[in-house]
């Protein structure tokens, strides 16, 4: 199986949906108004659009996977009420500080860490020299860096205090205000699927 499908790496919290601190219940979820729209362009255009997040309250014992997994359903469930949707959800469970084994300690999926998208590359045969990272930290821009994609920060979310701590070593594609003007910018490129 070649890997030759582009796709479209989305953060979560910030980005997709508010920022609301740990999330831990489906009822705190509110899609961003230009969300469903955003994610049904990419569908429509052919890309992937994958689900990658960090979810250290899993560590810190704030909650646990059966809540990210009751997440990721009901936020399926509203991107599908706008005929969207995600074509698959990867989280990284971990972290240093975390109090909850197995998922205390540093690992290569947590972002920037290039393992949620190396899973997504094998899973689905995703290339990531065609594809692009989209979020509200510079973390999601360095994580398209470090898997040879194209990032874009978007400024929802945490996004507009991260734009002015731009890292001086990262390369950015783009910096928008939100998922819309992101995805804008992706199809403009006419970069990533064959049309």
């Amino acid at each position: 199986m070649t890997n030759d499908q582009a796709a479209v790496f989305l953060d979560r919290d910030g980005t997709l949906i508010d920022e609301v601190g740990y999330l831990d219940r489906p009822e705190r979820v509110t899609l961003y108004p230009f969300t469903t729209v955003a994610i049904r362009a990419l569908n429509r255009a052919g890309f992937r659009a994958i689900l990658v997040t960090n979810q250290s309250g899993i560590a810190r014992g704030f909650f646990d996977e059966a809540a990210v997994a009751a997440v990721h359903r009901h936020l399926a469930s509203l991107l599908a009420q706008g005929g969207a949707y995600l074509d698959a959800y990867y989280y990284c469970p971990h972290h240093p500080d975390g109090h909850v084994a197995p998922y205390v300690g540093s690992c290569e999926c947590r972002k920037p860490g290039r393992g949620l998208v190396d899973r997504a590359v094998r899973e689905l045969s995703i290339d990531p020299t065609r594809s692009f990272a989209v979020g509200d930290r510079w973390l999601d821009v360095r994580l398209a860096q470090n898997v040879g994609a194209r990032g874009i920060l978007v400024r929802t979310g945490y996004g507009a205090v991260e734009v002015s701590r731009r890292p001086t070593d990262l390369i950015v594609d783009a910096v928008v205000n939100n998922l819309v003007e992101a995805v804008g910018h992706i199809l403009a490129t006419g970069a990533g699927p064959t049309r």
